[in-house]
């Protein structure tokens, strides 16, 4: 079933809180990156739009305000994309060898203790939950063993 943009992006939100952010997943998945430049965008790019639509038609005239709030409204969409494309890749299936692997992980995490529910069909936002427990609930040891 097809998920409106603004569910999309409110599961994209979600996901890029439930992701761990750490440097040892950053050579294995792009989230790290893509939340990264998407708070960063959140950040910077509506004050750029606002000068972007200020210095055109300051300086050019307000004949080129339909161009300056183009602009405006491109800088805008940035950070959007990047909150669509964490709520899509939330809500992806595994692969087969990702999903081996969450599994595996999961089944060495409940032998040494770790008490929770596992997906028979993981998605990415399972993984990213079952990461961040990992290196909250276990001990660095287990988490360096396991990457």
């Amino acid at each position: 079933m097809q998920k409106s943009l603004i569910s999309q992006v409110q599961l994209g939100r979600q996901y890029a809180k439930e992701w761990p952010m750490r440097k040892e997943l950053t050579l294995l998945f792009p989230e790290f990156r893509v939340i990264k430049a998407t708070e960063f965008a959140l950040q910077v790019m509506p004050a750029l739009a606002i000068i972007s639509v200020f210095v055109q038609t300051t300086y050019l005239g307000m004949a080129y305000l339909p161009q300056a709030i183009t602009i405006a409204l491109f800088f805008l969409s940035l950070p959007v994309q990047g909150l669509l494309w964490l709520g899509k890749r939330a809500d992806t299936r595994l692969n087969p060898a990702l999903n081996s692997w969450y599994k595996e992980l999961y089944h060495k995490m409940v032998a040494n203790g770790y008490q929770a529910d596992a997906s028979r069909d993981p998605k990415y936002r399972e993984l990213a939950k079952l990461l961040k427990d990992m290196f909250e609930k276990m001990d660095k040891a287990f988490a360096k063993e396991n990457l």
